[in-house]
Parts: C-alpha cells; structure tokens; sequence
C-alpha cells in the first residue's frame, strides 16, 4: 500500500473519514484521561469545602437575595 492509495483510503471514502474521526476522538479521550490523572496527582489535597464555596447552577437562594 504506497501514500496515494492510503490518502484515498482515509480521506475520499466514508469509511475511512469515519477512521479518522474515531481515532480523532479516542486519541482526545486518551489525552483527557492522562492529563486528568495528572491534576489529580498534581492537587492532591486542597483541605475541606466550605458551605461557601459550594455552588450550583440552580442555587435559588442567590436569586431570591437579588430579588427582595
């Protein structure tokens, strides 16, 4: 198999833009996995959460402080 028949094979059949975008998105989840065990390893311990730093998207209290 030379370039010219692989260039075709990956870029001018479906099946082969289909190989390219799955192997697209394996590599970006191996990536993501790597980096993610990384941070973790990197922020080991931050100490205990307050209830301040706790948020939400739905936190009603805040909407019904901004309110009254």
């Amino acid at each position: 198999m030379d370039f010219a028949e692989l260039y075709h094979f990956l870029f001018e059949t479906y099946v082969g833009i289909g190989v390219l975008v799955l192997s697209g998105l394996i590599l970006s989840l191996i990536a993501a996995v790597v980096m993610e065990f990384k941070t973790r390893k990197t922020f080991v311990d931050r100490g205990p959460r307050t209830d301040e730093d706790e948020w939400s998207f739905f936190d009603e209290g805040e909407d019904e402080k901004k309110s009254s």
